[in-house]
Parts: C-alpha cells; structure tokens; sequence
C-alpha cells in the first residue's frame, strides 16, 4: 500500500493527539504567563513603587511570584507530555520499520527509486528519520503557543492603543506571510540534504559491515573512493540547505528585532508626548521585547516543516515498498534439480556467468561438509546464494527437494539457518540473544532445553556465560559492542546451534577464537548436530572445522576444482595446503 510522507505526520499527530492536545494546552498556558509578566511589572510600577508603599510592594511581588510558579509547573508539566509522545512516537516508528527490514522476503524497490534499500540506509531511516518524524510532536505546540503568544500580545498592546496593537496584529502575520516565500526552496534543499546524508550513512555503515570481504577482493581503494564521491555530495547538499537557512533565519532575526524595535520606538513617542505612563511604557517595552522569541519561531517554521516532510518521506517509502519476491533467474537459463539430486538435503545450481559459474553442490542428509574458497568472493557468493539474499548470483538452492523460494517464509528457519561472518548481537542480554534461536525450535523435538545445554558447550559459548556472575542476565550493549569478537562468534554459534535447523550453513564461525577453542567448537559442532543427523556446511579455511568434516569441497575461481577429505587434499594439492595453513 502505497504510504506519503504527509499520511506519516498526520498519522504521528493523530495517534499522539492525547499528548499532543494536553501538552499544548500547557505550552500555550505558559506563553501566557510569559506575557503575563511584563503586564505585572507594569502594575507593579504603577500601583506599588509609584505610590511607595511597601505593603504593597510585598503583595505584587508575592504575585509575581506566585506568576512565576505557575509558568514554571506549566512547562515543565507540559514539556514532560510532549517529550514522551516524541518518544512514543520514536520508539512506534522503529518497530514499523524494523518489521518491514526484517520481512523474510525483503524489500524491493520502491516506486521512483531505482535501487532497493541497502541494510545502512534501513538503520539510518529507522534512528535519524524516525527521530525527526516524531519531532513533529514538538513543533505544533510550539507554533500553537507562539500564535496565542503573539495574539494575547497584541490584544493587549490594542488595549493600551491602537496603532501598537496594529503594529502587532497585523503587521507581524504580514512579516512572516513574506518570509514563507522562501519556504518551497528551504524544503527542496533541506530534503536533498538528508536524502544525500542518509544515503552516505547508509554506505558508510555498509562499508564498514563489509569490510572483510573487500579486503578479500582487494576493493578497499574502490570503495573507499566511492564513499569519498557520497560525502562530497552530502556536504554540498548540506552547504545548499545552510546558506539558505541562515539567510533565511538572518532575514527573520532582523525582521523579528525590527518590528520589536518599531513597537518601543511608538511607545516612547507617546509617552514623551504624555499619553502613556510610566508602567503602561515599561509593559509595553516588556512586550516587545518578548514578541522576538514567538516571532522567530514562526519565521522558522519551514525548515522545521521541511526537514520533518523530508524524513516522513524517507519513513514512508521504507513502509509502502514492496515485498521482494523471488523472481525466476535472468539471464542464461539455470540447470534443473535432477530426480538423483532431490535425494540430497541441499542442492546447488549455478548457470554460467561472473560469480560461482557452472558451480554445483549436492550434500546429503545428515552429512558435514566444509567448503574452501581462498577468494573472498566466492564465499560470500555462495553464502549468499544459500542464504537467498537479494543480490545473490542467479541460480538454484534446492532444501530437502523444494526451492529455496517455495519454501514458506514463516517455516524457512526450520529447513535452513545460514549464519553469516558477521555476528548480529542485539541490545538486551545474552540470554535474549541466545535463546531467541529456541523460538524458530519450539514444537520440534530440536528444542528441548537439554540441547540448549548441550548447544552452549559445543559452541563454548557456556564459558562466557560463566564469566559474569548474573549469567544469561548479562547485559549486551547494540551490536554487542560490549563483547570481544571470540564472544560474539561463540554466542551467534550457539543462537544457531539452539534454532536447531535441518540445514545450518555457517560461514568461518571461529576466526575471533584461539585454537583450543576452535578445536573444541570444531568437535562439538559435528557432535551436535551429528547425533540429530542433521546437515551442516561451513564455508571456512580452518584446519580444525576442515578436519572434522565429513567432506571438503575446494572452490578455485567459482568452480568446484576437487572434493575430499582433509587429509587427501592435503596430501594431493599443493596449492590447497597453502590455502589452509595461512
């Protein structure tokens, strides 16, 4: 379903309008009391100090404190609201999007974008823009309470005379009608800005992710010098979008101060001519002096309107995009999965092109198979061909005899787990990371709490555990930033171990660990998953896992050059001794 940036805002402040409604009621109460103040001073002036009493001085005072008690329970009670329907709002928003990241069967293209969405611009869509969406909650109150600022300030200067109440009644809204001419050229340029800087984010993070498997292909320099393309970009658009904001802001600073300066200069003229007094004179100052902050937040409500719009759209093309489905392979036509094929558990089909050309895998059931390929490429390839990402070279992945693409999303995690090199940690504690694998489990026998035992000693990951006292209630910070990278791998390890798939692809599950460790995981690994008999491959150049291996497949330039056990490779191939003792 087709979503706008505007239906995104209107739906921010309408599900918030609980919020919204009450905290701008207090907002605009406290802009009253704010303008309440120099009205008082005034009558201070005139019915206290002028007179010289100092029971009277007491009791205006004590007014004027009780005045400052109230605009100060009203903001802060009325602040408190809003900031949490922002975050509200915020936290809403992220979990829209982070449903929509997550889809099984990925995101597509949106409509007038040309590419799909890359994981960075997802992560920055759903922190940056899902912020600056919500922020919406903050800015109509805040243009509600400086519209009944202004206007009780006007009233009262009409009060007092007609030409000052003019000056601001009608004169101010004429100001800022002229200001808002610059209002579309802000909002272009504010929207390109965040497009180019999300777009740069987004690559920076994916840069960053990815950055193993450029070094492997040696595409650091070109990578690099593409991002330096993007940031160059994103600040000229940045620069684009300043320049006009502060000659915009600069022209309202100065309009604001002007028409404050107007204000006083009339009131000074009538009172040197004697048609004000002296407390009359001093409110009035008061008021003009206070019409600046509720002015300048009126002239700078397009950049604020602007940059909320640009990030609603950001927000709505991420919800209106469609599901990516699997479409069948362009290009050269792909082998079909021969009857002798669909015994296997896992069948591999590649047509001829750059990636893994004429590559073909069939693994049994129950069988351990480690795959070798000193290019980095070709790993990442074939990871992502078994993991049916977007992307991956054109081809066929057969499970237990159905397509990879047949197969329902909400079952996939039962026929095929593919655990990719770089570890997925997520803010909670090890426990919620670890035994989020058991829910994919649960209803199969895979999933009995003895396994998550036995899971936790075949991937070692029961010796981080045992490292903090509180155990499984351990805190983890985003990203599992506040684990080593051994930790992250054992932990992932275990998370898959749990999940207890019919296939477990894993992709060099033990390059953080030492090698006691990796000898330990490697035998715990075919244990576990050998006394289910269930089939695991791990793409991996470890002598360990190799050794352990039921068979080892050796890709050499995206084809499959030998097979066999570690032992014979080894004594058969030079070059793959090489390969697997760097």
């Amino acid at each position: 379903m087709r979503v706008s940036g505007g239906a995104v805002l209107r739906r921010t402040v309408t599900r918030n309008a609980r919020w919204l409604v009450g905290g701008s009621t207090l907002i605009a109460g406290w802009q009253l009391c704010e303008v309440s103040v120099p009205i008082l001073i005034g009558v201070i002036v005139d019915r206290a100090v002028s007179t010289g009493s100092f029971a009277a001085i007491g009791f205006w005072i004590a007014v004027l404190a009780a005045l400052f008690v109230v605009l100060t329970t009203l903001y802060r009670l009325g602040a408190r609201q809003l900031m949490f329907g922002i975050a509200r709002e915020s936290h809403l928003l992220r979990d829209e999007l982070s449903a929509r990241a997550l889809d099984r069967d990925g995101i597509a293209a949106p409509a007038g974008r040309a590419e799909a969405f890359s994981a960075g611009e997802l992560l920055s869509i759903s922190t940056t823009d899902a912020d600056n969406t919500s922020y919406v909650i903050d800015y109509v109150p805040r243009v509600v309470s400086a519209v009944v600022g202004t206007l009780a300030c006007g009233i009262v200067l009409l009060s007092i005379d007609l030409i000052l109440g003019a000056l601001v009644l009608v004169g101010i809204p004429l100001v800022v009608l002229g200001l808002q001419v610059t209002a579309p050229m802000i909002a272009r340029r504010v929207e390109a800005q965040q497009d180019e800087v999300g777009r740069t984010s987004g690559m920076a993070t994916d840069l960053v992710s990815g950055l193993r498997p450029l070094q492997g292909i040696g595409a650091t320099g070109a990578a690099a010098d593409r991002y330096r393309r993007s940031s160059r970009a994103s600040l000229s658009a940045s620069l684009r979008a300043a320049r006009i904001q502060s000659a915009h802001a600069g022209a309202a600073a100065a309009a604001g101060a002007l028409a404050a300066m107007g204000v006083a200069v009339v009131a000074v003229y009538f009172a040197l001519s004697g048609d004000m007094g002296v407390g009359a004179l001093i409110t009035v100052i008061g008021l003009a002096q206070y019409l600046i902050d509720p002015f300048a937040v009126l002239a700078i409500v397009p950049s604020w309107v602007a940059e909320a719009r640009a990030s609603a759209n950001r927000v709505a093309q991420v919800l209106s995009a469609p599901s990516l489905r699997a479409d069948p392979p362009t290009g050269p036509p792909q082998p079909e999965v021969s009857e002798g094929s669909r015994r296997a558990v896992v069948t591999v089909r590649c047509g001829a092109h750059d990636v893994l050309p004429g590559f073909r895998l069939d693994v049994a059931a129950g069988e351990f198979v480690a795959v070798v390929a000193p290019a980095a490429r070709d790993a990442v390839a074939l990871i992502d061909l078994l993991a049916g990402a977007p992307g991956a070279p054109a081809g066929t992945v057969a499970v237990g005899g159905r397509l990879l693409e047949d197969i329902p999303p909400g079952t996939r995690s039962a026929a095929i787990v593919v655990e990719h090199h770089d570890t997925h940690l997520f803010t909670g504690t090890l426990g919620s990371n670890i035994l989020w694998g058991a829910e994919s489990a649960r209803g199969r026998d895979e999933g009995r709490p003895g396994d998550v035992r036995a899971a936790l000693a075949a991937s070692a990951a029961g010796e981080v555990i045992s490292l903090y006292p509180n155990g499984f209630d351990h805190p983890v910070t985003e990203r599992g930033a506040s684990l080593s990278g051994g930790q992250r791998q054992r932990l992932a390890l275990a998370r898959a171990l749990i999940a207890a798939p019919e296939v477990l692809v894993l992709h060099d599950p033990t390059t953080a660990v030492d090698a006691v460790t990796e000898q330990e995981i490697a035998d715990g690994l075919r244990t576990v998953r050998g006394e289910n008999g269930q089939t695991t491959i791990v793409v991996t150049s470890s002598p360990a896992l190799l050794a352990t291996a039921d068979r080892v497949v050796l890709v050499v330039d995206g084809a499959v050059v030998a097979q066999g056990s570690h032992v014979d490779l080894v004594r058969a191939r030079t070059d793959y001794r090489e390969w697997v003792s760097r």
